[in-house]
């Protein structure tokens, strides 16, 4: 499982366990899945996918350590 948390300027998007994450990284979209490598990211245009849940995002950043995944977004609205 990983400990995912979701934040923008507004309020904590969410904060739970989630299977995985699917982003919208800058060199195209990619899934996190637990044990996943450190990495940190730029986020660009698209949508957030978690546990079945959508997110429509403007842009920001992902970084991953140690199965937590912390996402700072700007949402679409």
């Amino acid at each position: 499982m990983l400990q995912l948390r979701i934040v923008s300027p507004e309020r904590i998007e969410f904060t739970g366990e989630v299977e995985s994450v699917k982003v919208p990284g800058a060199q195209g979209n990619f899934e996190i899945l637990t044990d996943h490598a450190p990495i940190i990211s730029i986020l660009t245009k698209g949508v957030v996918e978690y546990d079945g849940q959508l997110l429509a995002i403007l842009g920001g950043f992902v970084e991953v350590q140690k199965n937590k995944v912390s996402l700072c977004v700007e949402r679409q609205e």
